[in-house]
């Protein structure tokens, strides 16, 4: 069924941080939202890519190699595989795309792993 999201609403629901909401779905990748704040950890995907777009904030997106800074309207796709830490040094809000079923903190399970996220 097709439906109008406004993403301010739905960014508007929540204001707990490092915990994405989810707010529709493409074929198989899920659409979702978070507020993200401080230092995540160091994850990768081995089977997939995720795109994080920056919808308010300024993202710091950490790789092995350098550092990508990620502004407000502006995304970065990182490839299944490689290990990233997001990072925000103010409160940012993101969109993600992303395999369903994708774990937020990809290849380890710890106290930040959200396993079922929340439909919004």
């Amino acid at each position: 069924m097709s439906a109008v999201i406004n993403i301010a609403e739905k960014l508007a629901q929540f204001t707990d941080h490092w915990s994405p909401k989810i707010v529709g779905q493409v074929n198989d990748c899920e659409i979702k939202l978070a507020n993200i704040k401080g230092e995540f950890v160091w994850q990768s995907h081995e089977h997939a890519d995720e795109m994080f777009l920056v919808i308010k904030g300024r993202l710091r997106m950490n790789l092995r190699d350098r550092e990508l800074i990620v502004n407000e309207g502006e995304f970065v796709i990182i490839p299944h595989g490689v290990e990233h830490m997001p990072i925000a040094d103010e409160e940012v809000h993101i969109m993600l795309f992303e395999p369903k079923g994708t774990l937020n903190t990809g290849n380890l399970t710890n106290e930040r792993t959200v396993h079922t996220p929340e439909r919004i």
